[in-house]
This record gives structure tokens, sequence and C-alpha cells, in this order.
């Protein structure tokens, strides 16, 4: 997808934007009193199970995201499998 620019400035961009959506996510879990007012809500956040508030540090994700775009530039071919998950196929690193 984007292949002409560099993984790290990809690594950046994907970090920049959870960044961005834990610092607002608790901001799409709240309805305006007009909202409120209606007697008919399609969609009323009843069945919506994700998290309210983020810790917007995320220092494990972004570590990996780090070693990933450090790994690509060392490689050119990234190990898909993260520390303690092998499910996806590759092997287990330590």
């Amino acid at each position: 997808m984007w292949c002409f620019l560099c993984p790290k400035v990809v690594a950046e961009k994907v970090k920049r934007f959870f960044f961005y959506y834990s610092v607002n996510r608790h901001k799409m879990c709240t309805i305006t009193p007009s909202y409120h007012a209606e007697g008919y809500s399609p969609d009323d956040n009843r069945f919506d199970l994700r998290q309210i508030i983020y810790n917007t540090k995320w220092t494990r994700q972004f570590s990996v995201i780090d070693n990933l775009a450090v790994r690509y530039l060392e490689n050119k071919t990234p190990s898909i499998a993260i520390e303690g998950n092998s499910s996806r196929g590759g092997t287990q690193e330590k």
C-alpha cells in the first residue's frame, strides 16, 4: 500500500494514528443531549464492547512496531511472529 514510503515513516504514521485514537476514543462514547431527546435511536452504543479509555503510551506495541521497521530495513523480510505468538506461521523468538 505504502510501498513508496520508508518503513520508519510508515511506523511513525501508525503510531501517530493509535496515539490520537487513544486520546480521542472517549469522545466516541458520549452522545449529545439533543441525540438523547429523540424517541428513536438507531445506534445507542449498547453493543460496543471496545474500551473507552486507552493508555496513550502503547509502550509494548510501539516497541514491536519499531523493531519490525528496523528488522525490515536490515533484512527486507520481517518475521511475522511476535514474541510468544507462533500461531501465525512464524518461528517463536526470544
